[in-house]
């Protein structure tokens, strides 16, 4: 009842102020103002008109200040916050989808890592690329980096070598990468050394992950093609279904893989035989 009173009486104060409006204009073209009250009537009426409008604000006033308060509340929505998060809900975490693995955009991502860097894979063929940033990661923001690899003796081993075609070098390459990590262990200062982890596994590859923070790159092994010249999956947040998922993988294998003793990695990879 009081918001039909309040309408009444703003149209009220409108039709007024208009036909107050028209009325002066009439008045002056007929020469009417001079008459009536020379010299003082348009300041009188022009005080009128403004106290007018002066009322309607006031009755406005109300309202204008919910208009403010929703203008603010909208100034502070977190728009892009507010899009990742339908876009981790419609799409199940994945983000983008990349031709092959971005080897820059991953470098930036090691170069913000502030806790966890994990990769799986058979070798990693780009490890030169990624060493700087992974002994940085360890030294200067103390993230932890765990590394799975394929066992080179494992049956599993000699099926992916053949898958691409490439006899013995996959087994190699196995070893390469152990020789690589042990560089940057060597470069790590004693007492962080902990925070670089090698495992490697005996059983069946699925994917291949590179992982910083909560941001994934996922590929297939596929016959013919490392999974780096594969299609890459991005995946954003761990609690996303597609990042649980590659978290849980991550972690099974973690949980079955062997640690490698990177200040003798032969010895140790040689003792688990």
């Amino acid at each position: 009842m009081a918001n039909g009173f309040r309408n009444r009486a703003e149209r009220i104060a409108l039709g007024a102020m208009a036909t107050a409006g028209v009325g002066v204009l009439l008045a002056d073209l007929l020469g009417w103002l001079d008459k009536m009250a020379p010299g003082g009537t348009l300041p009188k009426i022009t005080l009128l008109i403004l106290s007018t409008v002066t009322l309607f604000l006031l009755m406005e006033f109300d309202r204008l200040k919910v208009l403010d308060t929703m203008n603010a509340q909208v100034s502070r929505l977190d728009i892009d916050g507010i899009e990742g998060q339908l876009r981790r809900e419609r799409y199940d975490g994945v983000t983008r989808v990349h031709p092959r693995f971005p080897e820059a955009a991953f470098i930036e991502l090691l170069k913000n890592a502030r806790w966890e860097v994990s990769i799986l894979q058979t070798w990693i063929p780009n490890l030169e690329q990624l060493r700087t940033e992974l002994t940085k990661a360890v030294t200067e923001r103390r993230t932890e980096v765990r590394i799975l690899l394929l066992h080179p003796s494992s049956l599993v081993a000699d099926l992916r070598d053949r898958a691409l075609q490439t006899g013995e070098a996959g087994r190699v390459d196995v070893r390469g990468s152990l020789e690589l990590l042990k560089s940057v262990h060597d470069e790590v200062p004693p007492q962080l050394r902990h925070r670089l982890q090698v495992r490697v596994y005996n059983s069946l590859p699925s994917i291949a992950v590179y992982k910083a923070d909560e941001r994934y790159l996922v590929s297939s092994f596929l016959h013919g093609r490392l999974a780096i010249q594969s299609t890459q999956l991005e995946i954003d947040g761990c609690e996303t279904a597609m990042g649980r998922e590659v978290q849980g993988e991550l972690d099974k294998l973690w949980g079955i893989g062997r640690d490698v003793d990177l200040r003798d990695w032969q010895r140790s990879i040689d003792t688990m035989n």
